[in-house]
């Protein structure tokens, strides 16, 4: 059978605090034992000193001082004078004998349990030496019914505590724990669908209410993330389709009719650059999936990563007639992905700069705070400052290039970006270009 957490922490307190009362019980039955016995042996003991100053000694014993008519003899007291005894009182045999073994053994305590009595014998001395010894003796009863009455009166007392500590545990964990409980039930209840839904336990107050919060926000993030990734596959789609519809269209328009060899030369050309558009995005899908899966990464020269991004962008550099510059680094410099995947990040960046620059594009290779660091500067109206991170969100193209007339879903930066960040790199616009960061290798 498995018990709820409440129940388990409801089985915990009431066990600590049984085996804490339980502690506490023994303890006080200890010390009230010990207390109602030195009680006792005080009583008896001055009993029996009490009784010294009534006796008139000589040398030939120990002798009672007279006492009135009407006195009674000290009930519980022995008066033996040279072994003899000279006053007893009226007890059974058993007890007798147990007062003539005491006074052999003077300043020594012993119990009758038969009759419930505690003795104390005391020496009687004149000029130093023993004529006789005093008995006394002293009712245990009335010592242990206050001790049973006692030891009743702790065992309720600790009853009584431990169902309050049960009953207030059981409702302090029940309120403590109901937000719990609460965001569970809502929890189930909710579907993927559900994106705007929250907790909502208002500001946090105590850990649970703490936990509240920081899940809501974890959920925003989530919700964010998702939204996101959902708007970029939609782009992405679109992205995909679009040179896709153009290879398909374009071959259906050169089936139609007879054409001229450069016509049909012209058609092969955008059908080419079309699925090359199309091979260049799925690649870097299916790098940035192996990257996710944390796939080995490679180590790659910079330069080459570099080289070989301008390589790929050259056909679109030469309709646009922008001249594009690789300076090489000071000293070698190594990226740790692989030569593949670099190119991915970098290439995008670049088909941009040769977008919009005018004459030129450079790329220029460093380091930065322990990373290799790629600077793309073009020659074209540059980002501006309010659109350095939305230029990065998929489908947003800025303002530079909402009437260019240039065809895709912008998604060229978001991808890079993307590419970027999954091998702890990142991409930032600078102004007049971007700066790309790769971990070195």
């Amino acid at each position: 059978m498995q018990f709820g957490l409440r129940r388990r922490l409801l089985l915990v307190v009431v066990t600590a605090v049984a085996v804490a009362v339980c502690g506490l019980v023994v303890a006080f039955d200890l010390v009230l034992d010990h207390s109602l016995q030195r009680d006792a042996d005080t009583l008896v003991r001055t009993r029996a000193v009490a009784e010294l100053g009534t006796l008139q000694l000589s040398r030939s014993g120990v002798r009672e001082a007279e006492a009135p008519d009407d006195a009674t003899p000290a009930a519980g007291i022995w008066v033996f004078s040279n072994g003899r005894a000279i006053e007893t009182p009226r007890v059974g045999p058993s007890v007798q004998a147990a007062a003539r073994r005491a006074a052999g053994h003077p300043f020594r305590y012993s119990d009758v349990s038969a009759a419930d009595l505690r003795l104390y014998a005391v020496p009687v001395l004149f000029r130093g030496k023993r004529v006789g010894t005093v008995v006394a003796a002293t009712s245990l009863a009335p010592y242990e019914e206050s001790r049973r009455t006692a030891l009743v009166g702790s065992l309720v007392f600790a009853f009584v505590v431990l169902g309050l500590v049960a009953a207030a545990s059981w409702w302090l964990l029940s309120h403590a724990l109901q937000p719990v409980v609460r965001m569970t039930r809502q929890a189930a209840a909710w579907s993927e669908r559900d994106l705007d839904k929250r907790f909502a336990l208002g500001e946090p107050t105590d850990e649970l209410t703490e936990l509240a919060a920081t899940l809501d926000g974890l959920l925003d993030r989530l919700a964010n993330t998702l939204r996101h990734e959902q708007r970029f596959s939609a782009e992405l789609s679109h992205e995909l389709r679009t040179p896709l519809a153009r290879v398909i269209g374009e071959a259906e328009l050169a089936l139609r009719r007879e054409r001229a060899p450069g016509e049909y030369r012209a058609a092969l050309e955008l059908i080419l650059r079309n699925a090359q558009q199309l091979s260049r995005t799925v690649d870097a899908l299916v790098a940035a999936a192996r990257h996710d899966l944390g796939v080995a990464r490679g180590s790659a020269d910079a330069y080459a990563v570099a080289a070989s991004a301008v390589e790929a962008c050259t056909s679109m550099a030469d309709d646009r007639e922008v001249a594009v510059r690789v300076e090489p680094p000071s000293q070698p410099l190594r990226v740790g992905i692989d030569p593949d995947f670099g190119e991915r990040i970098l290439q995008p960046v670049i088909e941009n700069a040769c977008r919009y620059g005018r004459s030129a594009v450079s790329v220029s290779i460093g380091r930065l705070d322990g990373s290799v660091a790629y600077l793309v500067e073009d020659d074209g109206p540059g980002v501006a400052d309010d659109e350095r991170e939305t230029i990065f969100d998929p489908g947003s193209r800025g303002r530079a290039g909402s009437g260019d007339g240039s065809s895709g879903a912008g998604l060229g930066l978001a991808l890079a970006r993307r590419l970027a960040r999954s091998v702890a790199g990142d991409i930032v616009a600078t102004g007049d270009g971007f700066r790309i960061t790769l971990p070195r290798g």
